[in-house]
């Protein structure tokens, strides 16, 4: 399935008790249209507030399972906050997570000094005005493959004493101007680690006032140090956009 949602009333994707998530309201949803539990695998587990447009997910279903149906009923029971684009068989050897070949997020920024009440909750209103030329060359040190210790929270390994590995590769990283205040950035990578695409964008909107130089953030990278980075910018300008297989 390809689902789309807007994750401002919803704690993330991942099911977590006595909590709203997309995932447990996706899970609910489908166990009583095809009356079994039923688990699910997502390409990314998004944060809470945060929202997609291309989120996949698998799922097993009993043998004989009308997909038209499970579409139709799904869109009625979940409906506008989650909406399933598509629903396709696929070979038993898919898996949401594991086949991904890449993810393409955006984030969007409202740069105005009046904010706008009617896509507050889908972009980052950033009123100071921000340097496009900056902004752009502050991409440029992310795209390859590094360690991003300093961009993300760091997990522990299975035993919780070995830290996991936070090498990802990105392929692409840049900003659009769409107009009227209106940017965008879209990153492209491999796989992304927790909260990186947010702190990737609040180092990249200091650059952009002039706060942190563009040229240090090869260094920032470098040294694997969370505190360099700025702030992480706020969920609800985030957007799972699209899984690539």
């Amino acid at each position: 399935m390809v689902v789309a949602y807007d994750g401002s009333g919803f704690h993330g994707f991942a099911v977590q008790p006595g909590v709203r998530t997309v995932g447990g309201a996706l899970g609910e949803a489908m166990s009583k249209v095809v009356r079994v539990p039923v688990e699910l695998t997502c390409a990314g587990r998004t944060d809470a507030g945060v929202h997609a447009w291309g989120q996949v997910v698998h799922v097993d279903l009993p043998e004989g399972t009308d997909l038209d149906r499970l579409h139709r009923s799904l869109l009625k029971l979940l409906g506008p906050a989650v909406v399933v684009r598509t629903v396709e068989a696929v070979d038993g050897s898919f898996d949401a997570r594991f086949s991904a070949r890449s993810r393409t997020y955006r984030y969007s920024v409202h740069n105005d000094p009046v904010p706008d009440p009617f896509t507050a909750h889908l972009a980052w209103h950033v009123p100071e005005a921000l340097d496009l030329d900056l902004l752009a060359l502050a991409c440029d040190p992310f795209v390859g493959e590094h360690d991003f210790s300093a961009f993300c929270r760091r997990p522990k390994g299975p035993d919780d004493s070995e830290p996991a590995s936070l090498v990802r590769r990105v392929l692409r990283a840049g900003w659009t101007d769409l107009g009227d205040g209106r940017l965008r950035f879209e990153v492209e990578a491999t796989a992304f680690c927790h909260q990186m695409v947010r702190s990737i964008v609040g180092t990249i909107v200091a650059a952009g006032h002039g706060r942190t130089r563009a040229g240090d953030i090869r260094g920032i990278l470098w040294s694997g140090d969370r505190a360099q980075a700025a702030p992480v910018a706020p969920p609800h300008g985030l957007c799972l956009w699209q899984v690539a297989y």
